[in-house]
Protein backbone atom coordinates (compact mmCIF):
# COMPACT_ATOMS: atom_id res chain seq x y z
CA UNK A 1 0.00 0.00 0.00
CA UNK A 2 1.46 3.33 -1.13
CA UNK A 3 1.95 5.90 1.97
CA UNK A 4 -0.41 8.87 2.06
CA UNK A 5 1.28 12.13 0.64
CA UNK A 6 2.11 14.80 3.23
CA UNK A 7 1.20 18.49 2.79
CA UNK A 8 4.62 19.43 0.98
CA UNK A 9 4.26 15.88 -0.98
CA UNK A 10 1.38 17.23 -2.53
CA UNK A 11 3.40 20.75 -3.21
CA UNK A 12 6.36 18.49 -5.06
CA UNK A 13 3.73 16.17 -6.65
CA UNK A 14 1.79 18.97 -8.30
CA UNK A 15 4.84 21.12 -9.59
CA UNK A 16 6.57 17.74 -11.25
CA UNK A 17 2.74 16.33 -12.86
CA UNK A 18 3.73 19.59 -15.69
CA UNK A 19 6.89 19.07 -16.05
CA UNK A 20 7.72 21.48 -18.93
CA UNK A 21 5.71 24.23 -17.89
CA UNK A 22 7.30 24.14 -13.95
CA UNK A 23 10.21 24.56 -16.06
CA UNK A 24 9.34 27.47 -17.85
CA UNK A 25 7.64 29.04 -15.55
CA UNK A 26 11.08 28.73 -13.53
CA UNK A 27 12.96 30.33 -16.45
CA UNK A 28 10.74 33.41 -16.59
CA UNK A 29 11.09 34.21 -12.91
CA UNK A 30 14.59 33.32 -13.32
CA UNK A 31 15.20 35.81 -15.82
CA UNK A 32 13.10 38.64 -14.40
CA UNK A 33 15.77 38.02 -11.38
CA UNK A 34 18.71 37.62 -12.42
CA UNK A 35 17.68 41.27 -14.42
CA UNK A 36 17.09 42.71 -10.99
CA UNK A 37 20.07 41.60 -9.72
CA UNK A 38 22.05 42.27 -12.62
CA UNK A 39 21.21 46.03 -13.43
CA UNK A 40 20.68 47.04 -9.97
CA UNK A 41 24.65 45.55 -9.17
CA UNK A 42 25.35 47.51 -11.98
CA UNK A 43 24.03 50.35 -10.97
CA UNK A 44 24.70 50.41 -7.78
CA UNK A 45 28.53 50.41 -8.68
CA UNK A 46 28.18 53.43 -10.43
CA UNK A 47 26.94 54.89 -7.34
CA UNK A 48 30.39 53.21 -5.60
CA UNK A 49 32.37 54.24 -7.93
CA UNK A 50 31.27 58.11 -7.33
CA UNK A 51 31.28 57.66 -3.48
CA UNK A 52 34.79 56.77 -4.25
CA UNK A 53 35.96 59.47 -6.55
CA UNK A 54 34.50 62.05 -4.23
CA UNK A 55 36.59 60.32 -0.50
CA UNK A 56 39.39 60.16 -2.61
CA UNK A 57 39.84 63.36 -3.69
CA UNK A 58 38.32 64.89 -0.29
CA UNK A 59 35.74 66.38 -1.82
CA UNK A 60 33.39 67.58 1.34
CA UNK A 61 30.63 69.68 -0.60
CA UNK A 62 29.29 69.65 -4.21
CA UNK A 63 27.76 73.18 -5.17
CA UNK A 64 24.85 72.49 -7.73
CA UNK A 65 22.00 74.10 -9.60
CA UNK A 66 18.94 73.90 -7.96
CA UNK A 67 16.52 72.91 -10.34
CA UNK A 68 16.85 69.29 -11.83
CA UNK A 69 16.36 70.75 -15.30
CA UNK A 70 19.34 73.47 -15.72
CA UNK A 71 22.66 71.80 -14.19
CA UNK A 72 24.85 74.37 -15.87
CA UNK A 73 25.68 77.92 -14.23
CA UNK A 74 28.16 80.79 -14.62
CA UNK A 75 31.95 79.82 -14.03
CA UNK A 76 32.00 83.69 -12.67
CA UNK A 77 30.38 82.06 -8.97
CA UNK A 78 33.52 80.39 -7.93
CA UNK A 79 35.12 83.75 -6.97
CA UNK A 80 32.11 84.13 -4.42
CA UNK A 81 32.54 80.53 -2.91
CA UNK A 82 36.35 81.06 -2.60
CA UNK A 83 35.99 84.35 -0.64
CA UNK A 84 33.73 82.42 1.98
CA UNK A 85 35.82 82.12 5.19
CA UNK A 86 35.31 78.62 5.75
CA UNK A 87 36.10 77.48 2.16
CA UNK A 88 39.62 75.95 1.51
CA UNK A 89 39.51 75.27 -2.07
CA UNK A 90 36.66 75.44 -5.01
CA UNK A 91 37.52 73.94 -8.72
CA UNK A 92 34.94 74.12 -11.27
CA UNK A 93 33.61 70.79 -13.00
CA UNK A 94 32.17 69.97 -15.78
CA UNK A 95 31.77 65.81 -16.94
CA UNK A 96 30.28 64.36 -19.95
CA UNK A 97 29.54 61.41 -21.36
CA UNK A 98 31.02 61.16 -25.00
CA UNK A 99 31.82 58.78 -27.77
CA UNK A 100 35.65 57.82 -28.25
CA UNK A 101 35.20 55.26 -30.58
CA UNK A 102 31.98 53.47 -32.37
CA UNK A 103 32.71 50.89 -29.52
CA UNK A 104 34.16 52.67 -26.78
CA UNK A 105 32.22 55.91 -24.54
CA UNK A 106 33.65 57.10 -21.45
CA UNK A 107 33.10 59.88 -18.66
CA UNK A 108 34.66 63.02 -19.72
CA UNK A 109 36.04 65.54 -17.06
CA UNK A 110 36.78 69.02 -17.37
CA UNK A 111 39.03 70.89 -14.84
CA UNK A 112 41.84 73.63 -14.20
CA UNK A 113 45.22 72.69 -14.38
CA UNK A 114 45.65 73.85 -10.85
CA UNK A 115 42.57 71.46 -9.24
CA UNK A 116 42.97 69.99 -5.88
CA UNK A 117 41.67 66.80 -7.68
CA UNK A 118 45.37 65.68 -9.44
CA UNK A 119 46.19 64.98 -5.40
CA UNK A 120 43.94 61.83 -5.58
CA UNK A 121 45.21 60.89 -8.91
CA UNK A 122 48.81 58.63 -9.47
CA UNK A 123 50.98 59.80 -12.58
CA UNK A 124 51.80 56.52 -14.22
CA UNK A 125 53.47 58.61 -17.50
CA UNK A 126 53.56 61.59 -19.21
CA UNK A 127 53.01 64.95 -17.52
CA UNK A 128 49.15 67.06 -16.80
CA UNK A 129 47.66 69.23 -19.24
CA UNK A 130 47.83 72.36 -19.43
CA UNK A 131 44.81 74.77 -19.56
CA UNK A 132 44.22 75.97 -23.27
CA UNK A 133 45.76 73.51 -24.86
CA UNK A 134 43.83 70.59 -26.75
CA UNK A 135 44.99 68.08 -24.53
CA UNK A 136 43.82 64.72 -22.68
CA UNK A 137 44.69 62.67 -19.92
CA UNK A 138 43.87 58.71 -19.88
CA UNK A 139 43.03 56.36 -17.39
CA UNK A 140 44.71 53.44 -17.44
CA UNK A 141 42.09 51.31 -17.91
CA UNK A 142 40.77 53.75 -20.87
CA UNK A 143 44.24 53.90 -22.77
CA UNK A 144 44.43 50.33 -22.71
CA UNK A 145 41.24 50.07 -23.85
CA UNK A 146 42.21 52.44 -26.85
CA UNK A 147 45.68 51.17 -27.06
CA UNK A 148 46.95 54.77 -26.46
CA UNK A 149 50.37 56.22 -24.82
CA UNK A 150 51.57 59.64 -24.32
CA UNK A 151 51.91 61.59 -27.80
CA UNK A 152 49.34 59.98 -29.22
CA UNK A 153 46.00 61.56 -30.69
CA UNK A 154 42.96 61.02 -29.77
CA UNK A 155 39.65 62.81 -31.41
CA UNK A 156 36.47 63.74 -29.27
CA UNK A 157 33.54 64.85 -31.69
CA UNK A 158 35.64 65.66 -34.55
CA UNK A 159 38.74 67.83 -32.55
CA UNK A 160 41.93 66.30 -32.57
CA UNK A 161 42.93 66.26 -28.64
CA UNK A 162 47.20 64.98 -27.67
CA UNK A 163 47.12 62.52 -25.07
CA UNK A 164 49.94 64.13 -22.47
CA UNK A 165 49.46 61.17 -19.68
CA UNK A 166 48.35 58.14 -18.23
CA UNK A 167 47.06 57.95 -14.78
CA UNK A 168 45.42 55.79 -12.47
CA UNK A 169 42.65 56.91 -10.51
CA UNK A 170 41.20 55.58 -6.81
CA UNK A 171 37.46 54.61 -8.91
CA UNK A 172 36.94 52.68 -12.12
CA UNK A 173 35.19 55.77 -13.24
CA UNK A 174 38.21 57.64 -13.01
CA UNK A 175 40.13 55.15 -14.49
CA UNK A 176 37.99 54.65 -17.20
CA UNK A 177 37.91 58.25 -18.07
CA UNK A 178 39.26 61.16 -20.24
CA UNK A 179 40.65 64.27 -18.16
CA UNK A 180 41.01 67.61 -20.27
CA UNK A 181 41.06 71.21 -19.53
CA UNK A 182 37.80 72.96 -18.59
CA UNK A 183 38.03 75.25 -21.52
CA UNK A 184 38.29 72.37 -23.55
CA UNK A 185 35.23 70.79 -22.57
CA UNK A 186 33.21 74.24 -21.91
CA UNK A 187 34.14 74.22 -25.93
CA UNK A 188 33.19 70.67 -27.06
CA UNK A 189 29.87 71.23 -25.05
CA UNK A 190 28.94 74.50 -26.03
CA UNK A 191 29.18 75.56 -22.23
CA UNK A 192 31.36 78.39 -22.65
CA UNK A 193 31.41 80.24 -19.26
CA UNK A 194 29.27 77.14 -17.79
CA UNK A 195 30.44 74.73 -15.46
CA UNK A 196 28.45 72.08 -13.62
CA UNK A 197 29.21 71.73 -10.50
CA UNK A 198 32.09 73.25 -7.97
CA UNK A 199 33.82 70.98 -6.10
CA UNK A 200 34.53 72.60 -2.39
CA UNK A 201 37.68 71.10 -0.12
CA UNK A 202 36.33 72.94 3.64
CA UNK A 203 39.00 74.14 5.65
CA UNK A 204 39.51 72.12 8.82
CA UNK A 205 36.69 72.09 11.89
CA UNK A 206 37.62 74.20 14.81
CA UNK A 207 38.03 72.25 18.17
CA UNK A 208 34.78 71.53 19.67
CA UNK A 209 32.90 71.78 17.13
CA UNK A 210 31.06 68.60 15.29
CA UNK A 211 31.57 67.58 11.66
CA UNK A 212 28.25 67.68 10.84
CA UNK A 213 27.54 71.08 12.47
CA UNK A 214 30.46 72.48 10.47
CA UNK A 215 29.18 71.07 7.17
CA UNK A 216 25.70 72.17 8.16
CA UNK A 217 27.20 75.89 8.62
CA UNK A 218 29.33 75.66 5.68
CA UNK A 219 26.39 74.66 3.49
CA UNK A 220 24.21 77.79 5.00
CA UNK A 221 27.17 80.11 4.26
CA UNK A 222 27.82 79.02 0.59
CA UNK A 223 23.68 78.86 -0.46
CA UNK A 224 23.49 82.53 1.38
CA UNK A 225 26.32 83.43 -1.05
CA UNK A 226 25.37 82.29 -3.89
CA UNK A 227 21.36 82.17 -4.24
CA UNK A 228 19.94 79.68 -6.44
CA UNK A 229 22.60 77.02 -5.69
CA UNK A 230 22.67 74.41 -3.42
CA UNK A 231 25.50 72.76 -1.23
CA UNK A 232 24.88 69.64 -1.23
CA UNK A 233 27.77 67.24 1.09
CA UNK A 234 29.61 64.70 -1.33
CA UNK A 235 28.28 61.58 0.26
CA UNK A 236 24.84 62.56 -1.09
CA UNK A 237 25.83 63.91 -3.77
CA UNK A 238 27.36 60.63 -5.22
CA UNK A 239 24.61 59.00 -4.77
CA UNK A 240 22.27 61.81 -6.31
CA UNK A 241 23.74 63.40 -9.18
CA UNK A 242 21.87 62.72 -12.44
CA UNK A 243 24.32 60.12 -13.99
CA UNK A 244 23.59 57.75 -10.78
CA UNK A 245 19.53 58.69 -11.04
CA UNK A 246 19.37 57.81 -14.31
CA UNK A 247 21.66 54.06 -13.82
CA UNK A 248 18.91 53.63 -10.80
CA UNK A 249 15.67 54.72 -12.55
CA UNK A 250 16.56 52.74 -15.43
CA UNK A 251 17.65 49.73 -13.78
CA UNK A 252 14.63 49.72 -11.37
CA UNK A 253 12.50 50.01 -14.40
CA UNK A 254 13.74 47.36 -16.75
CA UNK A 255 13.54 45.16 -13.56
CA UNK A 256 9.92 45.86 -12.68
CA UNK A 257 9.03 45.32 -16.33
CA UNK A 258 10.66 41.80 -16.08
CA UNK A 259 9.21 41.00 -12.34
CA UNK A 260 5.61 41.45 -14.14
CA UNK A 261 6.15 38.93 -16.81
CA UNK A 262 7.47 36.97 -14.33
CA UNK A 263 4.24 37.64 -11.85
CA UNK A 264 1.96 36.76 -14.79
CA UNK A 265 3.96 33.58 -15.48
CA UNK A 266 3.56 32.33 -12.16
CA UNK A 267 0.18 33.32 -12.15
CA UNK A 268 -0.83 31.70 -15.27
CA UNK A 269 0.58 28.42 -14.54
CA UNK A 270 -1.06 28.27 -10.74
CA UNK A 271 -4.63 29.40 -12.55
CA UNK A 272 -4.06 26.05 -15.02
CA UNK A 273 -2.97 24.06 -12.27
CA UNK A 274 -6.40 24.75 -10.11
CA UNK A 275 -8.27 24.27 -13.36
CA UNK A 276 -7.06 21.48 -14.09
CA UNK A 277 -6.94 19.83 -10.53
CA UNK A 278 -10.74 20.97 -9.59
CA UNK A 279 -12.08 17.46 -9.15
CA UNK A 280 -8.51 16.88 -6.93
CA UNK A 281 -9.89 19.88 -4.85
CA UNK A 282 -13.33 18.55 -4.23
CA UNK A 283 -11.79 15.00 -3.36
CA UNK A 284 -9.12 16.75 -0.66
CA UNK A 285 -12.95 18.98 0.36
CA UNK A 286 -14.57 15.77 0.24
CA UNK A 287 -12.10 14.13 2.68
CA UNK A 288 -12.49 16.96 4.89
CA UNK A 289 -9.62 19.78 3.88
CA UNK A 290 -11.16 23.06 5.03
CA UNK A 291 -10.57 25.89 2.33
CA UNK A 292 -7.88 27.14 4.07
CA UNK A 293 -5.45 24.22 3.61
CA UNK A 294 -6.04 24.55 -0.10
CA UNK A 295 -5.44 28.16 -0.38
CA UNK A 296 -2.27 27.70 1.87
CA UNK A 297 -1.53 24.69 -1.09
CA UNK A 298 -1.62 26.48 -3.73
CA UNK A 299 0.18 29.37 -2.15
CA UNK A 300 2.93 27.11 -0.85
CA UNK A 301 3.52 25.92 -4.71
CA UNK A 302 3.43 29.46 -6.12
CA UNK A 303 6.16 30.32 -3.34
CA UNK A 304 8.49 27.42 -4.19
CA UNK A 305 8.35 28.58 -7.80
CA UNK A 306 9.10 31.61 -6.87
CA UNK A 307 12.03 30.59 -4.41
CA UNK A 308 13.13 28.72 -6.92
CA UNK A 309 13.46 31.24 -9.90
CA UNK A 310 14.97 33.47 -7.23
CA UNK A 311 18.06 31.13 -7.09
CA UNK A 312 18.12 30.68 -10.54
CA UNK A 313 17.80 34.46 -11.01
CA UNK A 314 20.75 35.36 -8.74
CA UNK A 315 22.80 32.80 -10.74
CA UNK A 316 22.04 34.40 -13.86
CA UNK A 317 22.63 38.14 -12.56
CA UNK A 318 26.00 36.80 -11.21
CA UNK A 319 26.52 35.40 -15.06
CA UNK A 320 25.56 38.79 -16.34
CA UNK A 321 27.49 40.74 -13.89
CA UNK A 322 30.98 38.74 -15.21
CA UNK A 323 30.29 39.21 -19.15
CA UNK A 324 29.60 43.06 -18.49
CA UNK A 325 32.93 42.94 -16.60
CA UNK A 326 34.70 41.63 -19.54
CA UNK A 327 33.01 44.59 -21.91
CA UNK A 328 35.27 48.02 -22.74
CA UNK A 329 32.48 49.80 -22.40
CA UNK A 330 31.71 48.54 -18.94
CA UNK A 331 34.58 46.81 -17.50
CA UNK A 332 35.39 49.97 -15.51
CA UNK A 333 32.33 50.16 -13.63
CA UNK A 334 31.23 47.10 -13.05
CA UNK A 335 31.72 45.24 -9.67
CA UNK A 336 31.34 41.18 -10.08
CA UNK A 337 31.10 41.06 -6.16
CA UNK A 338 26.58 40.70 -5.30
CA UNK A 339 26.43 42.54 -2.41
CA UNK A 340 24.08 40.03 0.60
CA UNK A 341 21.78 42.99 0.68
CA UNK A 342 20.96 42.77 -2.64
CA UNK A 343 20.81 38.58 -2.76
CA UNK A 344 18.44 39.73 0.29
CA UNK A 345 16.33 41.76 -1.99
CA UNK A 346 16.28 39.98 -4.61
CA UNK A 347 15.18 36.36 -3.16
CA UNK A 348 12.35 38.69 -0.91
CA UNK A 349 11.18 40.22 -4.55
CA UNK A 350 11.33 36.23 -5.49
CA UNK A 351 9.03 35.68 -2.40
CA UNK A 352 6.83 37.91 -2.92
CA UNK A 353 6.04 37.30 -6.93
CA UNK A 354 5.39 34.02 -6.04
CA UNK A 355 2.79 34.54 -3.16
CA UNK A 356 0.98 37.67 -5.29
CA UNK A 357 0.75 35.36 -8.32
CA UNK A 358 -0.47 32.65 -6.44
CA UNK A 359 -3.22 34.82 -4.63
CA UNK A 360 -6.01 34.60 -7.21
CA UNK A 361 -5.77 31.22 -8.29
CA UNK A 362 -5.33 30.19 -4.58
CA UNK A 363 -8.47 32.13 -3.52
CA UNK A 364 -10.55 30.72 -6.52
CA UNK A 365 -9.41 27.29 -5.23
CA UNK A 366 -9.94 27.45 -1.86
CA UNK A 367 -13.72 29.05 -2.30
CA UNK A 368 -14.63 25.66 -4.86
CA UNK A 369 -17.63 24.05 -3.93
CA UNK A 370 -16.94 20.10 -2.81
CA UNK A 371 -20.00 18.92 -4.50
CA UNK A 372 -19.31 21.41 -8.23
CA UNK A 373 -15.86 20.24 -7.61
CA UNK A 374 -16.31 16.49 -8.14
CA UNK A 375 -18.69 17.02 -11.01
CA UNK A 376 -15.92 18.74 -12.66
CA UNK A 377 -14.78 16.88 -15.85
Amino acid sequence: MAPPLSFTGFVWKNLKRRRLRTLLTLCGIGMAIGAFVGLVGFSRAFEQGWMRIYSSSGIDIAVIQQTFLNTSFDESAGAKLRALPLVAQATPVIYNVMDLTPEVNALVYGWKADSFEFQSLKLLSGKPFQDGHAEVMLGDLLADDLNKRPGDTLEIQGSPFTVVAIYHGGSGLEAGAVIMPLDQLQQLSGMQGKVSTFHVRLRPVPHGQSWDEYLKRAQAQIEAALPGLRAVPAAERASNNQLVRLAHASAWGTSLIALLIGVLGIANTMAMSVFERTREIGILRALGWKSRQVLVLIELEALVLGLGGGFLGIALGWCALHVLATLPQTASIVSTSVPWELLAEALGIAVLAGLTAGAFPASRGARLSPVEALRHD
